[in-house]
């Protein structure tokens, strides 16, 4: 005797009920927890930055005299060329911020921006 077994209307249910369910649970967690995940992110990713670039070390010796040069000349040479070089690398790490801040701003957009599309092709 052939034995029905209700795999394929088990499992459906069950897949189907799991994918209504994502898909409510999707805007609270893209607006929490993956929020503060990609915040986290960003925020690594500028420390990485603010260290690769050096600002704070420049900043923190723009009165020590380079390469060991204490005489006036020496001194004031050394504080020209940090503040040169803190200029530069304020302004890169402004800009990596700044992109930073635009990608941040995207994520928080991106999801209504994306349900207004699909409702003006809907109601075309």
């Amino acid at each position: 005797m052939l034995k029905f077994q209700h795999n394929f209307l088990t499992y459906s249910g069950k897949i189907i009920v799991s994918l209504v369910l994502e898909l409510i649970y999707f805007p609270i967690w893209w607006y929490s927890v993956g929020f503060l995940r990609f915040f986290k992110n960003i925020r690594l990713f500028l420390i990485q930055r603010e260290k690769s670039l050096g600002f704070l070390i420049w900043a923190k010796n723009i009165l020590v005299p380079m390469y060991g040069q204490y005489d006036l000349a020496g001194r004031v040479i050394s504080f020209f060329m940090r503040l040169v070089q803190i200029i530069a690398r304020g302004f890169i790490l402004l800009l990596w911020a700044s992109l930073c801040f635009l990608a941040l701003l995207l994520w928080l957009i991106l999801p209504v921006a994306l349900v207004y599309a699909l409702l003006l092709q809907i109601l075309k």
